[in-house]
């Protein structure tokens, strides 16, 4: 059976240059960073020349790159961080509410600590408008954080605007670019944020290590304590071999981010119209146009994503639900009630996410499951025979 990999928005193969750039870290150069003898000099070596190129690949300084074990721990850090370090300036923080799980859960813990969390509202589209941002924010807002590109439906948000909006205020400012380092320009100077959050398996790299960039000045408490690590800011082991093939994956992503957004794109936009054009009755989420370029999320309408979703794993296709990290939830997105999608056309939802590896064989073979599947279900579907005038006897 042939076998198709979409759900590159969840993770991403490990890209086969990474690994031979990480493996002398696992056997022969396999020292603890923070040792002070040769082995620990040849991992510390490692680990500085990787924090300067991520940093170069950037634009920003190496002091103000902080290894993490992924995207969860920095959004956790940032939002925690700044609460705990300048809540003596004010309770209120603001997020939109699309954000990914970490954020929506760190918040909810605040929110039992005493701050005040604002959830700022989406348009049809899945977008903060600088607006929205404008009527909710006061002088006594210390955090403001809006993610860069949505992880489900793929909205692009104007980070730069609504930085500048937060500190106009006095805020700082995070943004979560997850799902869109190595895939967008993520533009860390010019945009101004104060803090920002990547995780390299998104990016072809490997899973279990992330950065925080924390912008000079910015000076939110430890998360986690305990060693001297990261200039004392996040105890724990230097993770070597992970921190090299970041910075090699890093590399490879950018220097190809033109090539490979466009040929992604460009299947992207096969798919979408093949379907748009096959399957009756679907709803495109997201904005059309400022959207990551791997992202397709579409409801079909009178069935369940999940029923889908197993029929397209029956036939080999990977795909999701929703976001990875919420699939073991049966609630419906919030992301997509958020832009004001009905519950039952949410819960209809697929999110297709394509890869530097996809080819249009893959994605002619999708295509024709997903149509089949969509009319198998359909036929079987009360919903749609009510819908269509029809008797359905069960």
């Amino acid at each position: 059976m042939k076998r198709v990999y979409l759900d590159y928005s969840a993770t991403t193969p490990l890209d086969e240059r990474v690994f031979e750039a990480m493996k002398p870290y696992f056997t022969e150069k396999f020292g603890n960073a923070n040792s002070l003898h040769c082995f620990g000099r040849d991992g510390a070596n490692a680990v500085d020349s990787s924090r300067r190129r991520i940093a170069e690949l950037l634009g920003v300084k190496p002091t103000e790159i902080y290894f993490t074990s992924g995207g969860t721990e920095g959004d956790n850090w940032a939002l925690k961080g700044i609460a705990s370090a300048y809540s003596h300036k004010g309770k209120r923080i603001i997020i939109s509410s699309i954000e990914h799980a970490a954020m929506l859960g760190s918040a909810a813990q605040l929110e039992k600590q005493g701050f005040d969390v604002v959830y700022l509202p989406v348009n049809d589209k899945g977008m903060v408008l600088p607006e929205y941002l404008e009527k909710a924010i006061t002088d006594d807002t210390i955090l403001v954080s809006v993610m860069t590109a949505n992880n489900e439906i793929g909205t692009l948000q104007p980070v730069k605007e609504l930085c500048e909006i937060a500190h106009k205020h006095g805020a700082i400012f995070h943004t979560d670019a997850v799902q869109a380092m190595g895939s967008v320009p993520v533009k860390i100077r010019d945009w101004n944020v104060d803090l920002l959050t990547f995780s390299a398996h998104k990016f072809y790299g490997p899973k279990g290590i992330g950065v925080l960039y924390i912008k000079s000045g910015i000076k939110p408490d430890k998360f986690i304590a305990g060693g001297h690590q990261e200039r004392s800011m996040r105890g724990g082991t230097t993770n070597v071999p992970f921190v090299v093939g970041m910075s090699e994956a890093l590399r490879l992503a950018l220097e190809n981010l033109e090539e490979n957004s466009l040929k992604i794109k460009k299947l992207r936009d096969y798919f979408v119209k093949s379907i748009e054009e096959r399957v009756p009755y679907v709803v495109y989420n997201g904005d059309r146009k400022q959207r990551l370029p791997q992202n397709a999320n579409f409801a079909f309408e009178f069935i369940e994503g999940e029923s889908l979703l197993l029929r397209l794993d029956m036939a080999g296709i990977a795909c999701s639900s929703g976001s990875a990290c919420s699939s073991g939830s049966l609630d419906p997105s919030h992301v997509l009630l958020a832009t004001g999608l009905p519950i039952e056309k949410a819960h209809g939802s697929i999110r297709f996410s394509f890869g530097k590896y996809t080819t249009k064989d893959d994605v002619d073979y999708v295509i024709e499951q997903v149509v089949n599947a969509v009319n198998d279900l359909r036929r079987l579907s009360p919903l749609f025979s009510e819908f269509k005038g029809e008797k359905k006897y069960v």
